[in-house]
């Protein structure tokens, strides 16, 4: 899929293809609501307008909630379009799909991100967006809703899938796909090492998908 990205948003990649692999097998239609979250280009919110269902998306960069608006305007799909920090702008309402592809890349110090690295680091273990989300998605979700949820491997499944135990849901990895390391995350491999996340010379990692249901 062709899509328009200005400079500091997130290309869809690997994660992207594999969360839209499992949006995919779920059954939407028109009476579904779907809400995306860091929807960066809006590839997955699209996937998901396809299908018919009422899509909601939100992100925290503007240039991302731009970009999405231009993508959807051009393919002629309507997807109701949020800046704003995760779940914030849409805390009232409820949802039978989420789906998410949030920063989960390891780095050095605690401070936040800024700029296009807001798209990808996620404090020294990788969590810092994804425990959030497995604490505030949740309560979006209408009995029997779903959440997707793309991770790396390195960012700790077994404690999304706990998380997501705790919040009420039925949680497990439907799909995985190893993947060579792309430029951030070579960039990084020193690090990863020495946290102990990889082996010595190992430059591949494991992007899982998370689905959680209600």
């Amino acid at each position: 899929m062709l899509l328009i990205r200005p400079p500091g948003v997130y290309p869809p990649q690997g994660d992207t293809e594999l969360l839209i692999s499992c949006l995919r097998r779920e059954r939407l239609d028109g009476g579904c609501w779907v809400l995306d979250l860091g929807t960066g280009t809006g590839a997955v919110a699209l996937a998901a307008a396809r299908t018919g269902a009422r899509v909601t998306a939100v992100d925290l960069s503007a240039r991302a909630v731009l970009a999405a608006w231009a993508n959807t305007r051009l393919r002629r799909r309507h997807v109701e379009l949020h800046r704003g920090d995760l779940t914030g702008p849409v805390q009232d309402r409820r949802f039978d799909l989420v789906t998410a592809n949030p920063p989960y890349v390891p780095t050095e110090g605690s401070g936040r991100p800024r700029g296009p690295a807001l798209a990808w680091d996620a404090g020294p273990d990788g969590r810092l967006v994804l425990d959030r989300i497995c604490r505030e998605a949740p309560r979006l979700l209408d009995a029997g809703g779903v959440l997707l949820l793309v991770q790396s491997s390195l960012a700790g499944v077994p404690q999304t899938l706990a998380a997501l135990r705790d919040a009420g849901l039925r949680a497990a990895v439907v799909a995985r796909r190893r993947q060579a390391f792309g430029p951030v995350m070579t960039a990084r491999a020193g690090l990863f090492e020495r946290l102990g996340l990889i082996g010595a010379g190992v430059r591949e990692e494991e992007l899982v998908v998370v689905r959680g249901v209600r």
